[in-house]
């Protein structure tokens, strides 16, 4: 039940859901004329301010620049790649495909082609209500990097978990059975500032890769020095900024949510 709650309630709090809900209050208060044209007045509010581009970078930004990318290392055991990257083989897809996390299994492979005697660590396990494959995260993950020439003999699946923090405690189970000392973690930077305090909360020393950056440090700069023509399009909504803001909000939303069950 949390796993189906953890999906479903924080749809409320972001941006499209919020507004939806306030149109909504605005029918049912129709006969009053001043509640349902404040609930209006927020609705667009909302919409306009959650599908800007500024306030969409700088969330982001907040999230992905908190760890470095990656410099050349040594001594590489282990390289864990979170799920989160791929969508099943189910009809009419002709094999599993990477989504717009995807730089997560190029970034992996590019890893380990650098570091050939390390291991890799695939994690990610099924939620039966958001698709009806047969297979896994972990799985599919496998299938692209076979296909990427990527030895079967050092991948190590775990398809157990659900959420971030199964990610964290199951694959830190195999890390710690293992005796793996350096780790390398591998997921989105938007996804690392959670992943990194949840495997540290779990015991477990990684050192940050991350990858599937959606703010450079250009696109940074033409955000708050912007041509006039780029200063109007950055304050329309759209519904890139908004995407990109309720990404930022879910990895917000589940950070507080995992303080407040002693995850984090």
């Amino acid at each position: 039940m949390f796993i189906f709650l953890s999906k479903f309630l924080p749809l409320f709090f972001y941006p499209l859901g919020l507004a939806c809900v306030l149109l909504i209050m605005a029918i049912l208060f129709w006969k009053n004329h001043r509640i349902s044209k404040i609930m209006l007045v927020l609705a667009l509010a909302i919409l306009f301010i959650g599908g800007n581009r500024y306030l969409a970078n700088t969330l982001a930004r907040g999230l992905e620049w908190q760890y470095p990318s990656l410099v050349s290392i040594q001594n590489v055991d282990l390289i864990v790649v979170l799920g989160g990257a791929t969508e099943p083989e189910i009809a009419p897809r002709q094999l599993t495909e990477v989504n717009a996390a995807g730089d997560r299994i190029l970034y992996a492979v590019k890893l380990y082609q650098e570091h050939p005697d390390a291991k890799l660590l695939l994690s990610g396990g099924d939620i039966d209500f958001l698709d009806q494959s047969n297979s896994s995260p972990a799985v599919d993950m496998a299938e692209l990097m076979d296909l990427m020439g990527v030895p079967k003999s050092v991948l190590i699946l775990q398809d157990q978990s659900q959420n971030t923090y199964e990610d964290a405690l199951y694959s830190c189970e195999k890390i710690k059975a293992a005796g793996y000392k350096n780790v390398v973690l591998v997921t989105s930077a938007m996804h690392m500032p959670r992943s990194v305090q949840l495997f540290e909360k779990q015991g477990c020393t990684v050192l940050p890769a991350p990858t599937d950056y959606t703010i450079t440090e250009t696109a940074w700069q033409k955000t708050w020095h912007p041509s006039f023509e780029e200063f109007i399009i950055n304050l329309m909504p759209s519904y890139s900024n908004m995407s990109q803001v309720t990404k930022s909000m879910k990895e917000y939303i589940g950070m507080f949510t995992y303080r407040l069950k002693g995850w984090l």
